[in-house]
């Protein structure tokens, strides 16, 4: 990009491109929302984005759309993320089949596509320069920036890590900012940040950032438990190569079976989590997060895939599943190593194939049947009910598989 003079704003740290195109990621919220007229003030005509990963009615996706014309951009475009954010990232995730540090199901993973879409967006209009509401203290700045830095040479240009450099109380200072120039802001932008998508929903900010119980207003998808219905809820779902491709015996499409999920299950508060970790910038993160469809699914997968692996595929599987969570959990979607990876999980799902039927009451979802012709069943043998091996041979097993610890006592309880 030219060289350009610098802002007439002593405020900014962002360079005056003297009306030259910017590309942003937007989602109507406050960050995304202060950032239009930031960057406007400072010569960029703004094009927004909207990447509908899902999370969002056709009311509030309108609501998008308005709020991009409110507040003046040069142009807006809505793209349907849905069904690839099921091949990029949903599938080779229940592949994996865990959480990141075995509890958050990587909630916000949408923002890889995201990345995509609004790169897209900045071919179409020639522009080399990409700008995202990420704040520098979380970790979707570096999700975003490697994302971007991985898939071509574009600027960033992030105006949220700016303001931080002469303002603390950053989303006070974005909300008094949009209201002194008669942009409102919405009341539930007002105490915590939420961010929904196809995948689920997180929440933050507030008495959860404070580590303390959530209060009444920290409310999602998930019905709490005076609301979950009388009756269980069964459903079947039905998996080929390990991805799944029927719900209650209808073919679906991927994205839109997740939707589904999350409906049907959002009713029995399954998927509701509070969970603290490791973030990649090396702070404590506490989020709400809720995710009724990949939890169901998850469950699904996993006990499939348990009846249809060795013990030896089941032992080892966890260690690449835990390898590739971090990488995208960390930033890392375009690694080479992801995809070595996923060529891993992919090949161990050749025999992931069968219907699964999952039963909940409210808050935990079980699977009760699995049916499959994959399933490693022995003929004479079940677990610890018959047996076609005869006495002789199960204490040598036991002899032979103990031996060393056996050794070890013997020689050593003698001294």
């Amino acid at each position: 990009m030219s060289q350009q003079s610098a802002s007439t704003n002593p405020e900014s740290q962002i360079p005056n491109p003297g009306s030259k195109d910017i590309v942003l990621a937007f989602s109507g919220g406050l960050d995304t929302s202060f950032c239009v007229p930031y960057l406007q003030e400072r010569g960029w005509a703004v094009h927004t984005v909207f990447a509908d990963t899902g999370g969002v009615d056709a009311e509030e996706r309108a609501f998008i759309e308005q709020r991009a014309a409110e507040l003046g951009v040069a142009s807006h475009v809505t793209i349907d993320g849905g069904p690839a954010i099921w091949s990029g990232f949903v599938k080779p995730f229940v592949w994996a089949g865990e959480g990141y540090q075995g509890q958050y199901p990587l909630l916000v993973s949408d923002r890889y596509l995201i990345v995509e879409a609004a790169l897209k967006r900045a071919d179409e209009l020639g522009c080399k320069v990409i700008a995202h509401g990420c704040t520098g203290m979380g970790n979707d700045q570096v999700r975003f920036d490697l994302a971007v830095k991985a898939l071509g040479d574009y600027e960033i240009v992030a105006p949220i890590r700016e303001i931080q450099k002469e303002h603390t109380e950053v989303r006070a200072y974005e909300q008094k900012y949009l209201e002194d120039r008669g942009f409102g802001v919405r009341a539930k932008q007002k105490a915590y940040t939420i961010n929904e998508n196809l995948l689920g929903l997180t929440m933050s900010g507030g008495e959860i950032d404070r580590w303390q119980a959530p209060g009444e207003g920290a409310v999602g998808w998930c019905k709490p438990r005076a609301q979950w219905p009388s009756e269980a809820l069964k459903v079947a779902i039905t998996f080929e190569n390990g991805e799944a491709v029927a719900l209650d015996g209808e073919k679906i499409a991927g994205h839109t079976m997740l939707a589904k999920l999350n409906g049907l299950f959002a009713q029995y508060g399954v998927g509701r989590g509070l969970y603290t970790g490791d973030t990649t910038i090396g702070l404590k993160g506490r989020i709400i997060f809720e995710a009724p469809g990949l939890i169901a699914l998850l469950t699904a997968h996993r006990a499939l895939e348990e009846a249809v692996l060795t013990k030896q595929q089941n032992r080892f599987k966890p260690e690449v599943a835990r390898k590739w969570v971090e990488l995208v959990y960390e930033g890392f979607f375009h690694d080479p190593l992801k995809t070595d990876l996923e060529a891993f999980l992919a090949s161990s799902q050749s025999t992931v194939n069968g219907e699964v039927v999952l039963e909940t009451s409210g808050g935990v979802v079980n699977a009760v049947a699995v049916n499959s012709p994959h399933i490693l069943n022995a003929k004479g043998a079940t677990y610890a009910q018959a047996a076609d091996w005869g006495v002789a041979e199960a204490e040598g097993f036991i002899k032979l598989f103990g031996m060393s610890s056996t050794l070890w006592a013997e020689i050593n309880r003698k001294r």
